[in-house]
């Protein structure tokens, strides 16, 4: 059986900005440099609330004559009608797309499958679709954004075996990977606790976009508290929002989920003052750890 597999995200979507001013037009509203996907590279990147507070995230990538994004689904349609308050008389187009499927594959060297160099962001066409090395990490593997009607036979006969997105998931879950609003809290998550900075989402050189004051500000005073961890579970699986805790004392809350592993908004000081390292959820015990991307030391 094949070791590299692959899985189909539904929950994700596509948005294709065209138009003559899309690059300049998305440059002023996202916290990444789109001069890197102009450039031939794909990217993460988040929309804020001019108070610098989550809305959405996606991939960026270009396509055609168009930049493509890489979004939530469901959230689809707010993201295009917030981009578009911002179009005034610039020549761009916002058009969702539903030709084009949106998934996942990993694996060891699972790059290599799709004659990609292993670096993040690294890109090349498949067929009528995309193909591109995570931006963030490259453990997370590759996102192929590919015709619905035949993704699938495609990648069986590069030689992936086909799998879900709940097994994609316990992956991110390994590396520490948020999955926009299932993870991060629409209008008062802040991207440097979800990991945005060290995983190369936001540009601290592009100048100015909607939100950056915050980022900047919070990146250059380190005041980041809280981070989204990895986090092993022994015992039921809480809900997403549930409340951690310490010795009785707020120390988060738990985010996505499930088999025993999932994500965490810790507090740190309450995490590093653990007497064990461990945090509860009512009677399961939660169990965090830094992974090598993040830029501070386990407890």
């Amino acid at each position: 059986m094949s070791t590299l597999h692959f899985a189909t995200l539904p929950h994700r979507g596509l948005i294709a900005v065209g138009g003559e001013d899309r690059g300049t037009f998305l440059q002023g509203l996202v916290s990444n440099d789109v001069r890197r996907v102009e450039a031939g590279l794909a990217a993460w990147a988040a929309f804020l609330t001019p108070q610098g507070k989550f809305l959405h995230e996606f991939f960026m990538f270009s396509l055609g004559n168009s930049i493509w994004l890489e979004c939530e689904l469901a959230r689809r349609d707010d993201l295009i009608a917030r981009l578009s308050k911002y179009k005034l008389r610039a020549k761009v187009t916002l058009e969702a797309v539903d030709t084009l499927m949106v998934g996942t594959a990993w694996g060891r060297n699972v790059e290599a499958a799709f004659g990609l160099r292993a670096e993040p962001g690294t890109i090349t066409p498949l067929g009528a679709g995309v193909v591109f090395t995570d931006p963030r990490v490259l453990d997370a593997g590759v996102r192929w954004s590919l015709l619905a009607n035949n993704a699938t036979a495609v990648l069986r006969e590069l030689g992936l075996s086909e799998a879900s997105a709940d097994d994609f998931d316990a992956v991110r879950f390994s590396l520490g990977l948020p999955d926009g609003s299932r993870d991060m809290e629409i209008d008062k998550a802040l991207l440097l606790e979800n990991g945005f900075d060290e995983l190369g989402g936001v540009d601290y050189k592009k100048g100015c976009y909607v939100g950056q004051e915050l980022t900047a500000r919070t990146h250059y005073r380190a005041l980041v508290k809280k981070r989204l961890m990895p986090v092993s579970i022994e015992g039921p699986t809480p809900a997403p929002g549930t409340p951690l805790t310490v010795e009785g004392e707020n120390a988060g809350e738990m985010k996505s989920a499930h088999d025993g592993a999932g994500l965490a908004l810790v507090r740190l000081e309450a995490w590093r003052n653990a007497p064990d390292g461990s945090l509860r959820a009512g009677e399961t015990q939660i169990i965090p750890r830094a992974t090598p991307w993040m830029k501070f030391g386990a407890a």
